[in-house]
C-alpha cells in the first residue's frame, strides 16, 4: 500500500503545486493500492482561490489543465484507490474523493462535502465533469452538482460521494485496500481501464466548447469579485 496524505495551506487547497504532487506521488506509487487521505482535519477544501483569482486567461488555462491532469492520473490509476475522506472535501477536494474507487469519510457531523462550484458561478473543465457523471448515479447526480450545496458526511453517504462513513476510518480504508489489492492485478487493472479510459476522452466538440464557454468563464471579473469576497470572509 501507498499512502498519499495531502499536507498544504488553506485546507491542503489544490494549487499549482498540489496538483503537481499527487500527480507526482501516483507515479511514485507504481501500480501499487494507493491511500488518499488529508492533513490535519480537512480531505481538501478545494481549488486554491487565491491562485484561480491571480491568474489571467492563460495561466487559468494551464490550471484547469493541470486540474485535468491529476483527474485523470487518479481517476485511470490501475490499482485500487481508497479515499479516507477525514473532514472537509469541498468543490475540488470532492472531485479528488470522487476519483477513487471506494471513499470512506468521517462522522464528524461538521465536516462539510460536496461540489460548490454552480453556487460560485463556475462551470466545470469537460473532464471533471464526465468523471463526477461516471462516479454520481441518477437522481443524484442533478443534486449534488446543480444544488451546489455542501452536505455532512451521512448526506453524503446517502447522495453516493461517500460509500460509508466510520468511526474507525482509517482501518477500514486500509482494510479494504487490502481486500482490493488481493484480487489479481492485470484483471483489476484491465476491467478499470475497460470502465474509465473511454470517460476522460475529451473530443474536438468538448474542446471548443471548453475554450469558448468554460475558460472565460474562470477569469471573469464577476467570478474574481466572488472569489476576493469569499477570501475576506
Amino acid at each position: 500500500m501507498y499512502e498519499i496524505k495531502m499536507a498544504g495551506p488553506g485546507k491542503n487547497a489544490l494549487g499549482f503545486e498540489m496538483m503537481q504532487f499527487l500527480i507526482d506521488e501516483l507515479k511514485r506509487a507504481a501500480g501499487q493500492p494507493v491511500l488518499l487521505t488529508g492533513d490535519g482535519d480537512a480531505f481538501s477544501a478545494g481549488l486554491n482561490l487565491r491562485e484561480v483569482a491571480a491568474q489571467d486567461e492563460a495561466g487559468m488555462d494551464r490550471f484547469l489543465r493541470l486540474l485535468n491532469q491529476m483527474t485523470v492520473a487518479l481517476f485511470t490509476y490501475p490499482a485500487p484507490t481508497v479515499a479516507w475522506v477525514n473532514g472537509h472535501a469541498i468543490a475540488g477536494g470532492a472531485v479528488l474523493a470522487l476519483c477513487c474507487d471506494y471513499r470512506i469519510g468521517t462522522p464528524n457531523p461538521k465536516s462539510r462535502i460536496g461540489l460548490n462550484e454552480v453556487a460560485i458561478g463556475l462551470r466545470f473543465p469537460p473532464t471533471v465533469l464526465a468523471v463526477l457523471r461516471a462516479q454520481l448515479a441518477q437522481p443524484h447526480t442533478d443534486t449534488v452538482i446543480l444544488a451546489a450545496e455542501l452536505h455532512p458526511p451521512l448526506e453524503a453517504q446517502r447522495l453516493g460521494v461517500l460509500h460509508e462513513v466510520a468511526e474507525d476510518g482509517l482501518a477500514r480504508a486500509h482494510a479494504r485496500l487490502a481486500l482490493l489489492g488481493g484480487y489479481a492485478p492485470d484483471a483489476y487493472a484491465g476491467t478499470k481501464a475497460d470502465l474509465r479510459d473511454a470517460v476522460v476522452r475529451v473530443d474536438a466538440a468538448e474542446e471548443a466548447r471548453y475554450q469558448r464557454d468554460v475558460l472565460p468563464m474562470w477569469t471573469s471579473p464577476v467570478i474574481k469579485a466572488k472569489i476576493l469576497a469569499i477570501l475576506k470572509r
